[in-house]
């Protein structure tokens, strides 16, 4: 993208956003300062009631535009302190990012923009196609490069997604990969994937990773990232164990055609589950990375369960090389996953930050739709500053979205839905209930929101995001009344949750739940 053209799309946006407020765009006064560092930005006074905003790049004058958007009366200097401030959109299950229109998705791009979100991940899944010219891989190619291309007029990085060895439902069932050893099996495997040790596997691989980053290659595409597991894998004996030995062996290859392919593109080699299934995978890796790798640029690692993974803490980053996090901001405490409405949950993101802030480049937090907005937010703003307060981060949230006369309200009812989100399905008398784990205080925040919903103007009132968490709260104290049971308004709160996701279509794991009877 052309500088003038961000910084039209910024001033544009900027007028846009205040107009729907039914405000006035401020007289502004915008000049490039590269002193100010990468990305950053100062908000001053100007002569007359004009505003100064001076920013060291286009990026810059963006993340500063923003930051006036929600907070009008902020002054001074603002610069990100980590360089990778992501998001993945993961497109599948008729979530949100597979089926809501696309306008809706391109403003919501824009919208983590001005949060100071500078790259976007996104995946083509082959697993469900049987090939790059199967009808639904060509639909899916072109949502993504749209998608894509709305990221980039705001500033974003564009980045694909790939397993290591993911294959399609029509590849060759000579090549597929062994999923399973012994006793276990791997979890998620479709039984598609490649196994790069069966004669022509690896170039099969190569081949087809080839093709879709042609797909994409004309977008200028920046990051590519590799993926171990979830249904990744091979456990045959050349292959095991996938982490240190498979892995490496395939992910080489296809980062070393990548460079060709994606001229300048940064390789990104993702441990997610190392050691999970099989122990030594860091230790394996390490020791490669030791006797010399030159194909991998940054290393991505984060845990499941709450834990930042003890071997790059206890041991140093292998090779030495930037290590990025993927936080799960979507899928914690229950299934379906922002299905009762918005799940925050920042003192969960703050006390895993805490654990590998000290070794982190930055991130991109793994989204499954827009219920988890907060959270994108909460590690944006860490990413940007890594010691500010969570609790500072959800009050300016709060106050660009909503008002500021909430913020207190609403940052106090964010604490009780973190802690009443952890829920179990149960069965009673053959009608399915939702028991939640952590009952205390669910009415409470629903007298929360509703106090402060009499603050808010129409506008905000009927956004989605104030929706989201009406309806989280409202449905959570339904719960609490009804045992578990979902009453009618309940079920009139999931439903509107399921229009405003888009969720008609959706599988299980992203569909609100439907009252039975």
């Amino acid at each position: 993208m052309s500088t003038t053209n961000l910084r039209d799309t910024a001033l544009q946006l900027f007028t846009t956003r205040r107009q729907e407020r039914g405000l006035p765009a401020p007289p502004l006064d915008l000049a490039l300062s590269p002193e100010i560092g990468a990305e950053g930005f100062r908000l001053a006074d100007g002569p007359e009631g004009s505003l100064c905003l001076t920013a060291g790049d286009d990026r810059g004058l963006l993340y500063g535009l923003g930051k006036l958007l929600r907070e009008p009366a902020w002054r001074g200097t603002s610069v990100p302190r980590l360089p990778v401030r992501g998001i993945y959109f993961a497109t599948h299950f008729h979530n949100w990012y597979h089926d809501a229109p696309l306008a809706e998705v391109e403003r919501y791009v824009e919208d983590l923009a001005l949060w100071g979100v500078n790259s976007l991940q996104v995946w083509l899944d082959l697993h469900h196609y049987t090939g790059i010219d199967d009808p639904a891989a060509v639909a899916m190619i072109e949502r993504l490069r749209a998608i894509l291309a709305a990221a980039q007029r705001v500033g974003m990085a564009a980045g694909l997604c790939s397993l290591a060895n993911e294959g399609y439902a029509g590849g060759p069932e000579a090549l597929r990969a062994t999923w399973g050893r012994g006793d276990f099996v791997l979890p998620a495997h479709y039984h598609t994937e490649v196994c790069p040790h069966e004669p022509g596997g690896i170039d099969q691989i190569v081949r087809w990773a080839e093709e879709r980053m042609l797909a994409f290659a004309d977008l200028g595409v920046e990051y590519l990232w590799l993926w171990p597991y979830d249904q990744g894998g091979c456990c045959c004996p050349l292959c095991h164990p996938w982490g240190s030995n498979g892995f490496l062996y395939t992910a080489e290859r296809v980062a070393r055609r990548a460079r060709q392919v994606l001229p300048g593109v940064k390789i990104v080699l993702c441990t997610w589950d190392f050691d999970a299934y099989w122990p030594g995978e860091w230790e394996g890796l390490d020791r490669a990375f030791r006797r010399g790798q030159d194909w991998a640029d940054l290393l991505l690692a984060d845990g499941r369960d709450g834990s930042y993974p003890a071997y790059p803490v206890e041991h140093g980053v292998p090779d030495g090389l930037p290590l990025v996090g993927f936080p799960e901001i979507s899928m914690y405490g229950c299934c379906p996953w922002g299905g009762f409405g918005a799940n925050p949950f920042p003192a969960l993101i703050q006390g895993l930050w805490d654990q590998g802030k000290a070794l982190l480049s930055g991130g991109w937090p793994y989204s499954e739709g827009i219920f988890d907005d907060l959270n994108k937010v909460v590690c944006a703003q860490l990413y940007w500053d890594p010691d500010r307060p969570v609790g500072e981060i959800v009050r300016e949230y709060v106050t660009g979205e909503f008002a500021p006369e909430v913020a207190e309200e609403v940052a106090a009812a964010v604490a009780i839905l973190e802690r009443t989100l952890p829920r179990e399905r149960q069965t009673r008398d053959g009608v399915t209930c939702w028991v939640l784990a952590h009952p205390e205080g669910a009415e409470q925040a629903h007298a929360l929101l509703q106090s402060a919903a009499g603050k808010l103007d129409r506008r905000a009132q009927e956004s989605w995001r104030w929706r989201i968490l009406a309806n989280r709260a409202l449905v959570d104290a339904e719960l609490v009344r009804g045992e578990g049971r979902l009453s009618a308004g309940a079920a009139q709160a999931l439903g509107e949750l399921t229009a405003i996701y888009h969720a008609h279509n959706a599988e299980g794991q992203v569909r609100p739940p439907r009252r039975e009877g």
